[in-house]
């Protein structure tokens, strides 16, 4: 029996390689975006967008995963994502043209969101149900691994630049590397990929009754396995034979589970996971710390959410879903608003230092500021404004920052961690639990689609909020979205744990 959870781990493991491909995409522009802002010239909305077009791409991937799956397989859907990150990787890498650049992102997206859909429904269909939380926070597992990594890569390979040792390599193009990198695991699952069996239920849905049996005994006991079978096939049996159809996902008996999975998939996103990780180094930077020092406090992020990731997969299937739910988005409204509160407590000094490298005339009409406080951001840009100067901010903000940098990096510490054992893998544990087994292609595709554009809108106006509301307010902001999703946890989420799809299917229907 060790033997076969050994195989079916090592096949979710593969399978969730999707996850740590989604990871060290997303994650990667976080370190490359203030170079390549650089070179091509853009303002907050064109890095907002250069940012957020990953995740619009993702939305049409979104769109057409769960169509795909159901007709094709999980199999070839998640291999074709293994190449289209291959193509983003390697032309986003050489992009020379912005809209190039942006192409080249949008068709990682829609690799994103290929695999962040479908990996989880496979290992949902072939991990046996008491372990099924677990084996499925796989994915969400790797996705933290792939954060974590292209951290260090992007740190290392600054740092790297900042040496010379490589003549290609250096500061201005090292974006063009960290881009680049994602290539050898890209290619990597998609090797793997030709390890790993068709999805059990998808073969008993096309009639293959065979292989799917033949599947099932390789994770589970020969009596299990034809239990299983003969569950699916009566399922199978059960349902209407026409082919699904995407009204049927808004009937009546289907808008409870619809509900819950719009609503989980709107607090994952709008309570501001997706603009820590991509801007963290802009946030970091904004207390005042130098960009060497803003990568590696971006590193130690990443090595908290991977620990607290590893949690949650331990303890998923012993504690629910539900109680860490709320253990975490309580903590993580908490964070939030300790963050907000230390931005609206910074204060600004503009220091003769700050000022002796810029033009001449702007350091004249910068005299009368210098060594006087001012008591929030906008104060202290409208004095800019003022003095004609305006332009300047960028590089004065930061430097004439008085905040408290620790309390920051313990905040977001803390709401890393609290996202990391509940939002972020019982998110996608749920949605590989909650839908019918007929209507799962479509309606995890709705639900992804409208993760992904929540995430999207996030990421295109972070840089703005930044700007026009500061820190504060935007941390504000997450904070009472994090609040909300406590109280939706508390009013409407049920609890999936230790139940069979099956099972799951006939009491959500019914509660519906």
């Amino acid at each position: 029996m060790k033997s076969k959870l050994l195989y079916t781990g090592l096949v979710s493991l593969v399978v969730a390689l999707g996850g740590f491909l989604m990871g060290f995409d997303a994650g990667v522009v976080s370190g490359a975006n203030p170079f390549y802002k650089d070179y091509f010239g853009l303002n907050d909305w064109a890095l907002g967008w250069s940012v957020g077009c990953l995740t619009f791409g993702a939305m049409f991937g979104n769109a057409i995963a769960g169509p795909l799956a159901d007709r094709f397989g999980r199999k070839p859907v998640l291999s074709m994502a293994a190449l289209f990150y291959s193509l983003s990787a390697i032309s986003s890498a050489l992009a020379t043209d912005f809209t190039v650049f942006i192409i080249a992102r949008m068709l990682g997206g829609v690799a994103v969101g290929l695999a962040l859909l479908i990996a989880p429904v496979y290992i949902a269909e072939i991990a046996p149900s008491k372990l099924r939380g677990r084996f499925v926070s796989f994915n969400q597992l790797n996705i933290v691994i792939g954060f974590s990594a292209v951290f260090f890569a992007n740190y290392y390979i600054l740092k790297l630049a900042e040496s010379g040792a490589l003549e290609l390599l250096n500061k201005p193009n090292c974006w063009r590397w960290m881009l680049g990198a994602e290539i050898v695991p890209a290619l990597l699952y998609f090797v793997l990929l030709f390890f790993v069996p068709h999805s059990p239920r998808w073969l008993a849905q096309r009639g293959r009754e065979d292989e799917a049996l033949a599947v099932l005994n390789k994770v589970v006991s020969s009596e299990e396995a034809e239990k299983s079978l003969h569950a699916i096939q009566a399922h199978i049996a059960g349902e209407k034979q026409s082919k699904p159809k995407f009204g049927e996902l808004f009937r009546r008996n289907m808008r409870f589970i619809i509900f819950i999975a719009l609503g989980l998939g709107f607090f994952q996103q709008i309570t501001g996971i997706n603009a820590i990780f991509f801007y963290a180094p802009t946030i970091f930077e904004k207390t005042g710390i130098t960009q060497e020092s803003a990568f590696i406090q971006t590193i130690i992020i990443g090595l908290v959410n991977l620990g607290f990731t590893v949690l949650a997969l331990c303890i998923i299937d012993r504690f629910g879903r539900k109680p860490l739910l709320l253990i975490g988005t309580a903590a993580m409204a908490i964070f939030l608003f300790t963050n907000a509160w230390a931005f609206h407590s910074a204060t600004y000094v503009l220091t003769q230092e700050a000022t002796q490298e810029l033009p001449a005339d702007v350091e004249k009409a910068l005299v009368p500021m210098v060594g006087k406080t001012y008591h929030t951001q906008s104060e202290f840009t409208d004095a800019l404004d003022e003095s004609g100067v305006a332009g300047y901010s960028a590089e004065l903000v930061n430097p004439s920052m008085n905040i408290n940098a620790k309390l920051v990096l313990l905040a977001i510490i803390g709401y890393i961690a609290a996202f990391a054992i509940s939002l972020g893998p019982v998110m996608w544990a749920m949605f590989s639990e909650i839908f019918p087994n007929r209507l799962r292609g479509l309606a995890i595709s709705l639900a992804g689609l409208f993760n992904s554009l929540v995430s999207y809108a996030v990421q295109q106006i972070f840089p703005w909020e930044l700007s026009v509301l500061g820190p504060a307010g935007t941390f504000l902001i997450f904070g009472i979205f994090a609040t909300l999703a406590f109280i939706f946890t508390i009013r409407f989420i049920p609890e999936t744990k230790g139940k069979t799809l099956e099972e799951l299917e006939e009491i959500l229907i019914k509660t519906a």
